[in-house]
């Protein structure tokens, strides 16, 4: 089987990963970006309880990582969300607006018994880049 030729993302503008695995990969002119937990880069500890403060700090993450491999948030076509809890959905759509304004990526929201760290919010997302 042939291999494929992958770019490894790696920036300390984001949490660095905390397994064995990449903040991001890129292929071609595709970018999968890992789950964003609400880490603040530096420190490593989620930024609070507030689930308006972890979504935007999940989406900062995603920004820098997105930026470190020449693209943006213009470039996302497709997010997914974990909520610990779904009632928190409202409040999260308000966060998401600051970040995209107009053509929205292709997104699926789901509620998860529990995520890493006890967050509250991880988002991943998928680019197409030049």
């Amino acid at each position: 089987m042939k291999s494929i030729d992958k770019n490894i993302i790696r920036t300390s503008e984001a949490p660095l990963p905390i397994g064995p695995y990449s903040q991001a990969v890129k292929t071609g002119n595709l970018l999968f970006v890992s789950g964003q937990l609400p880490l603040e880069p530096k420190s490593g500890t989620i930024v609070s309880d507030s689930i308006e403060d972890q979504a935007d700090q999940c989406m900062r993450n995603l920004e820098e990582i997105l930026k470190k491999s020449g693209c943006s948030l213009a470039n996302v076509v497709k997010t997914t969300i974990y909520l610990r809890k779904i009632s928190d959905f409202a409040a999260l759509n308000k966060v998401y607006e600051r970040f995209f304004s107009d053509n929205y990526p292709a997104r699926a929201v789901f509620e998860v018994s529990g995520l890493a760290g006890k967050a509250n919010i991880e988002i991943e997302a998928i680019a197409v880049c030049d």
